[in-house]
C-alpha cells in the first residue's frame, strides 16, 4: 500500500491549454479515493499524470516519501487498469495475467502462483485458458484487474473501467471492485463520470470541473453539504433542484426568502445577504401541499419502488424532480399543483454559485405569514 500526495499540480500543454490548474490532494493509504466530474474536467488527465503517462508542468507528486515526478512509470509502483481492458487477443488469460512478470523477470512457479491467487480472488479461475474474444465484457475487465493485481502494487489506478458494461453488469462491478478493495487493502484511485459510481465506491470524493477540485470529502459530506452549486447540481439522481428565491430583510430567528408564487420560507442563515439568492432542495425533501409553490406537471416517471415527479414552475428555466414511493397516488401531466420543500433540508447559494452556512441542520418555515420587509 502506498499513500500519495499532490502539490500544486499543474499541466498545460504545448499549444498553451492548460488543463489542470493548482491541484493539491493526499490520498491516504489504503484508501478508496474516487475523482469525479463531468466529461473534460480534467480528472482523467490528473490520474495518467500520477501514473507517469503525463508530464507534470509544475508542482510535485510525492508517493509514499519519494518525489515522484520523474520516476519512470514502470518503478512508481502503480498498476493501472484501463476502460478497454487492453489484452492481448493472441494470449489465454493465464498468458495475460502472466505477462507483466515475465518481463520482471519472475520464475515460473512465482508466476503461477501469483496468477492462481489472483484468479481466485477474482473468481476465474476457470477461465485461464480462454481468450479475450470467448470472454464477456464482465470476465475480461476482470482479467485486466487480474492482470494488475499479480503485481501487487502499491497503488491501483482505474480508468473508467465499467463504462464499456451494460447497467446491470455495472452493478455487479461495483459489489466485486468494494469486496477487492476490502481483501486487498490497497489504495486504489478511480475516475468516473458517473456519481452513482462515486458515491457507491469512494471512502472519499474528489469533484472536479475545469480542471479544479471544487470540494473533497466523503460520499454523505457531499451529498448533504456541498460546498457549491456546481457540487450540488452534480452529485444526486435526479439532481438537486434549484428554485429562485429572494432574501428579504434578516430577522433574528433567520432570513426570509420570497419564492416562486410569492411563498415564504425562513432559514437560519448565519451570513447577513440580500438580493436574489437560489434555494437548492432535492427530490426527496419536496413534497405536494395544499399550499406552496405552484407547479404544473409535465411527467411522470415509474420506477417501481418510487416514482419520480417532473414539475415546472413560473419562470423555471429547467423542470423541478419530486420524489414518491411507487404506491402513491400518480398527479396527471397538465395538473397545477402545489409543492413544498423540507425546511430542515435546504440549501442556500449565492448568485456566484457558493453555498451560505446554516446555523444549525433545522430550519424554521413560515409558509404563509406576512413577511412585511420590501423584496
Amino acid at each position: 500500500m502506498s499513500r500519495l500526495s499532490l502539490k500544486h499540480i499543474r499541466k498545460v500543454y504545448d499549444d498553451g491549454n492548460a488543463v489542470i490548474h493548482d491541484v493539491s490532494l493526499d490520498i491516504c493509504d489504503g484508501e478508496f479515493m474516487v475523482f469525479v466530474g463531468p466529461s473534460g474536467c480534467g480528472k482523467s488527465t490528473m490520474m495518467r499524470m500520477i501514473a507517469g503517462l503525463e508530464d507534470i508542468t509544475a508542482g510535485e507528486l510525492w508517493i509514499d516519501d519519494k518525489l515522484a515526478n520523474d520516476i519512470e512509470p514502470a518503478k512508481r509502483g502503480l498498476a493501472m487498469v484501463f476502460q478497454s481492458y487492453a489484452l492481448y487477443p493472441h494470449m489465454t488469460v493465464r498468458e495475460n495475467m502472466a505477462f507483466s512478470l515475465k518481463l520482471a523477470g519472475k520464475s515460473k512457479a512465482e508466476i503461477d502462483a501469483a496468477v492462481h491467487r489472483a484468479a481466485l480472488t477474482l473468481q476465474i479461475e476457470h477461465l485461464l485458458d480462454r481468450k479475450p474474444k470467448a470472454l464477456s465484457g464482465g470476465q475480461r475487465q476482470r482479467v485486466a484487474i487480474g492482470r494488475a493485481i499479480v503485481r501487487k502494487p502499491g497503488v491501483f489506478l482505474f480508468d473508467e473501467p465499467l463504462s464499456n458494461l451494460d447497467a446491470a453488469l455495472r452493478v455487479q462491478m461495483r459489489i466485486e471492485l468494494a469486496r477487492l478493495h476490502q481483501e486487498l487493502g490497497s489504495t486504489m484511485i478511480y475516475v468516473t463520470h458517473d456519481q452513482v459510481e462515486a458515491m457507491t465506491l469512494g471512502h472519499r470524493i474528489a469533484v472536479f470541473n475545469a480542471g479544479r477540485i471544487e470540494q473533497v470529502g466523503t460520499p454523505l459530506e457531499l451529498y448533504n453539504r456541498p460546498a457549491n452549486r456546481f457540487v450540488a447540481g452534480f452529485l444526486g439522481s435526479p439532481k438537486m433542484n434549484f428554485i429562485p428565491a429572494r432574501a428579504l430583510q434578516h430577522a433574528p430567528d433567520g432570513l426570509p426568502l420570497r419564492l416562486p408564487g410569492d411563498y415564504r420560507l425562513k432559514l437560519p442563515v448565519a451570513e447577513t445577504v440580500q438580493g436574489e439568492l437560489t434555494l437548492g432542495v432535492r427530490a426527496e425533501h419536496l413534497r405536494f401541499a395544499e399550499t406552496g409553490i405552484p407547479v404544473t406537471v409535465q411527467l411522470v416517471e415509474h420506477l417501481g419502488d418510487q416514482q419520480i415527479v417532473y414539475l415546472r414552475h413560473e419562470g423555471a428555466e429547467e423542470p423541478i424532480a419530486l420524489k414518491l414511493n411507487g404506491h402513491e397516488p400518480e398527479p396527471a401531466p397538465g395538473s397545477l399543483r402545489f409543492v413544498q420543500p423540507d425546511p430542515r433540508h435546504c440549501h442556500l447559494f449565492t448568485p456566484e454559485g457558493v453555498a451560505l452556512t446554516l446555523v444549525s441542520p433545522t430550519c424554521a418555515t413560515r409558509e404563509e405569514e406576512d413577511v412585511s420587509a420590501a423584496s
